[in-house]
């Protein structure tokens, strides 16, 4: 987060701060909607029980997601458009499947490509 600014009014009610008025862009700062292109990881999220499949079962990032969204390999071939053995490959930990294979699960996952990249 950034430093706030010197910008913010306060506003008090019976003696005690109530409010907070801000620059507008720092209010989409605070609430993580700024539109900057120089957003990275920093902004990608992982739920903690797909972290946890990952840490703890050294399980990949993809096969923790299936799992966490209750799809089958079987399920995610369908949507991917492969076979299963595809899917059970690519989530094999070191597997490094293209940039646009890993938009494809993705989006058949309703995540981000980011959100499958180590």
């Amino acid at each position: 987060m950034k430093t706030h600014t010197n910008e913010v009014q306060i506003i008090k009610q019976d003696g005690k701060a109530a409010f907070a008025v801000l620059p507008y862009d720092e209010y989409l700062n605070l609430i993580g909607e700024a539109n900057s292109s120089n957003e990275k990881d920093e902004d990608v999220y992982i739920p903690h029980d797909v972290a946890e499949q990952v840490l703890l079962n050294e399980m990949s990032l993809m096969a923790a997601w299936r799992k966490h969204l209750k799809m089958s390999q079987k399920e995610l071939a369908q949507k991917v458009g492969v076979i299963q053995s595809t899917i059970s490959q690519m989530e094999k930990l070191g597997a490094k499947p293209q940039r646009r294979t890993i938009e494809k699960v993705a989006k058949a996952m309703g995540i981000l490509p980011e959100q499958l990249i180590d």
